[in-house]
């Protein structure tokens, strides 16, 4: 009896104690790093296509693994290269041509409009996808469902369908823990 009366309390005081998960790391702010995301998604072979992403996508962390790359590499083979943050589900993330500045002198504020004057013109245009111009620098704002953040990423080199050498660099970067939300998302319903 006071055997059971000790397992129930240990299994008890057991199922109290909080889990702790490990932390899923983070990617570093303002550091500037490089990456070759290669092929191109959408012009790989079957076999390739059915073992997930590969090296065609920037996962910034573990974490996108769950939500989904933060930067495809994208283009039938034969047609044009892009490059995609919306993937899948809810994704909302949207990226925008900044022209030829250099990662090194971007600040996050300059993301909507490089030189910070107010002109329509200026301001930054931000779309689904974006195409590929080597010497160019873009700002992909994130927008997932579990994720938020900033990125800016400077094409180097890029060989259509093949290969894209990008060097980037983070300037925000959130994991969020939905508390609630309205139920129903959908990307082909009209309004009521």
């Amino acid at each position: 009896m006071k055997s059971a009366l000790l397992l129930t309390l240990l299994f008890v005081s057991g199922a109290n104690s909080s889990v702790q998960l490990p932390s899923p790391i983070l990617p570093e702010l303002h550091k500037i790093k490089a990456v070759t995301l290669s092929p191109s998604y959408s012009c790989r072979s079957k076999e390739d296509s059915q073992k997930g992403y590969g090296n065609t996508a920037l996962f910034l962390t573990d974490e996108g693994n769950w939500n989904g790359p933060d930067l495809l590499f994208n283009g039938a083979c034969g047609s044009l290269d892009e490059l995609q943050g919306q993937t899948a589900g809810d994704d909302m993330t949207l990226i925008a041509d900044l022209g030829k500045v250099p990662l090194e002198d971007l600040r996050a504020d300059q993301a909507f409009n490089v030189k910070r004057v107010h002109s329509s013109e200026l301001h930054s245009k931000f779309m689904s996808l974006a195409e590929i111009e080597v010497g160019h620098t873009y700002a992909v704002l994130i927008n997932k469902s579990r994720v938020r953040g900033l990125l800016f990423i400077s094409v180097t080199t890029w060989v259509p369908n093949q290969k894209l050498e990008l060097k980037y660099v983070v300037k925000e970067y959130q994991l969020l823990i939905v508390r609630k939300q309205s139920p129903g998302f959908d990307w082909e319903r009209k309004s009521d």
